[in-house]
């Protein structure tokens, strides 16, 4: 199968909408509202256009993935990072390794645009092979209950998270 990924496109928009409310459709952790989530993230400061990326095959769009700005807050200290939310893949397509070529992409662009770490929310047997470690051994905590083992980070650089602790302010767009 030949997957092309490239940077999101209005014109992709209404696509992209509708391909994340069917990835998410019979998800078992969702609350069936993160097509409408990525339409209030990019208008946000938060939204970074460049880490907003489709996968096509064949130009139909069939996977998306989206990093968003977050800070990591400790009292009155503050770190830049990114979240990772959402990766969707459509449902004809999933297993296929589409969303795991999002997420490496995904990797490579944000460490271009020099951001140095990823938070995500998300399941605890499919992110650990790209990389993600539990956020608890980086001493970095969501600002509200979930089972420790879904909360995820990375480092995109050696040591980027090795001193920093706290935790992730969210942008208002994602309603915590």
């Amino acid at each position: 199968m030949n997957v092309t990924i490239r940077q999101e496109r209005p014109s992709d928009y209404d696509e992209i909408r509708e391909l994340v409310r069917k990835s998410f459709e019979n998800a078992e952790f969702s609350d069936g509202d993160e097509h409408h989530l990525v339409d209030r993230l990019r208008a946000t400061d938060a939204y970074v256009p460049e880490l907003a990326l489709v996968a096509e095959n064949e130009k139909r769009l069939i996977g998306f993935i989206l990093c968003t700005k977050i800070t990591i807050e400790n009292g009155e200290n503050r770190y830049a990072s990114l979240a990772l939310a959402p990766v969707a893949v459509d449902p004809g397509f999933q297993n296929s390794g589409v969303g795991g070529k999002l997420i490496n992409c995904m990797h490579e662009h944000a460490k271009k645009l020099g951001f140095s770490s990823i938070i995500l929310l998300g399941h605890a047997e499919y992110y650990p092979r790209f990389g993600y470690k539990p956020a608890y051994t980086f001493d970095i905590k969501l600002p509200f209950e979930v089972p420790k083992e879904n909360i995820m980070a990375i480092e995109l650089s050696d040591g980027a998270l090795k001193a920093i602790q706290g935790t992730v302010r969210y942008p208002e767009a994602f309603g915590i």
